[in-house]
């Protein structure tokens, strides 16, 4: 199974802001931070704002932060919000379906699957803060001038 663009820009909007939990973040920032449209983002943000994660702030001095605090996020539920359905693969058109144990395999691979993602938080994703910080800044991952 293959997530959508929609669901990674979705947990790399929420791993920036759990990386700055200290401030107010832009869309630009995020926007320039990994290379991603503004207006693709806006309507993550907006989805993210809207589902509980992401809390907005308007005004001269607006920007965004995480809703909650990024230990209370799992990835699972993210990719549940942001991704339409789980079916691995379409069996409804096959003549075998019926008596084919393929759809249980596959029903069972992506319980797995989703059972994994709500294992880990989003704080968890933030492994080597530090460097992923210098790397969020255009710095080199092992410091200035290295």
């Amino acid at each position: 199974m293959r997530l959508t663009r929609y669901t990674d820009y979705s947990l790399r909007v929420l791993i920036h802001l759990a990386l700055h939990e200290d401030r107010i973040c832009s869309i630009g920032e995020i926007s320039r931070t990994y290379d991603i449209s503004q207006n693709h983002l806006m309507k993550v943000v907006n989805a993210l704002a809207h589902d509980g994660f992401v809390e907005t702030l308007r005004g001269r001095a607006g920007g965004m932060r995480l809703a909650r605090a990024a230990k209370d996020i799992t990835v699972g539920e993210v990719v549940r919000r942001t991704e339409d359905g789980f079916q691995l693969a379409d069996c409804s058109g096959c003549a075998l379906a019926p008596a084919c144990g393929l759809t249980g395999v596959l029903q069972k691979g992506a319980q797995a699957m989703l059972a994994v993602f709500d294992s880990y938080t989003i704080a968890d994703l933030l492994t080597d803060k530090a460097t992923m910080l210098r790397l969020a800044s255009g710095q080199s991952p092992i410091g200035i001038g290295a």
